[in-house]
C-alpha cells in the first residue's frame, strides 16, 4: 500500500467580509519577514456515506486539485490542538485509490457518494523567522456546493496554520496565537462561527 504523507495541522480559522484589509503581523513573535502573496485556485469534492458516517467520526474524505499538496487527503479525527492529514496522489481519473479506501475502512466500509464542491480562491503568505517557516497565513475566497441539497453558499476567511519552525511548546503557541488574534481583529476579522469549510458549506 502507497505510504501517505503525514502532516499535523495546528491552525486557527477566521471569519472575515469580502472588503476587509489583511491584518499587519510586525507585532508576531519570532516572526520577521512576511512573503509576497502566492494565488493558488483550489478544487476540492468531499465524500461521505449515505449515513454521513466519516463527519460523524470527525473525518473528512476529500479529492483536491491546484496547489502544492493536490491530491487525496484523509483528515483525521482532532487530537489536542491538531489533526493528522495524511496524502496520496491524485492518481488516474476520479476513482478512490485502494490505499486511501483501505485507510478510511478504518471508520466505514460503506459506499462513497458526493458530498459537497469546495472551490477557493487563495493566495498564501509564508510568516518566516530566523529558523524558517513559522505559519502559513491565507486569504481564501470560497464558493460551495452542498450536493445532496443543492445549495450554493459563498464567503471569505482567514487561515493561519504553524509551519515547521513555529513554536514546540504550548506556551509559545498560545503567545502566537494570542498576537495573530490581536492582529486579526485589529483588521476587522473575528473568530470563526464554524470548524471547517465542509461544516460550513452544509450549512453547520
Amino acid at each position: 500500500m502507497t505510504e501517505p504523507s503525514r502532516t499535523v495541522e495546528v491552525e486557527r480559522k477566521y471569519d472575515v467580509d469580502l472588503e476587509t484589509p489583511l491584518p499587519r503581523w510586525e507585532a508576531i513573535p519570532g516572526v520577521d519577514a512576511v512573503s509576497s502573496g502566492e494565488a493558488r485556485i483550489l478544487d476540492a469534492r468531499y465524500f461521505d456515506t449515505a449515513e454521513g458516517e466519516l463527519s460523524r467520526a470527525g473525518v473528512a474524505l476529500r479529492r483536491r486539485t491546484g496547489g502544492p499538496d493536490e491530491g487525496w487527503h484523509v483528515k483525521g479525527p482532532r487530537q489536542g490542538d491538531g489533526r493528522l492529514e495524511l496524502g496520496w496522489p491524485l492518481g488516474d481519473g476520479d476513482q478512490l485509490p485502494s490505499a486511501v479506501a483501505a485507510t478510511v475502512s478504518e471508520w466505514t466500509s460503506a459506499p462513497l457518494t458526493p458530498l459537497a464542491r469546495i472551490e477557493n480562491d487563495r493566495t498564501a503568505y509564508l510568516l518566516t523567522g530566523p529558523d524558517g517557516v513559522v505559519a502559513e497565513f491565507v486569504d481564501d475566497r470560497v464558493r460551495a456546493t452542498d450536493l445532496r441539497q443543492n445549495i450554493r453558499r459563498e464567503w471569505r476567511e482567514w487561515e493561519m496554520e504553524l509551519g515547521p519552525a513555529a513554536p514546540s511548546d504550548d506556551a509559545g503557541r498560545a503567545a502566537f496565537f494570542d498576537a495573530v488574534e490581536q492582529a486579526v481583529l485589529a483588521a476587522g476579522g473575528r473568530e470563526s462561527a464554524s470548524g471547517s469549510k465542509l461544516a460550513r458549506a452544509l450549512g453547520f
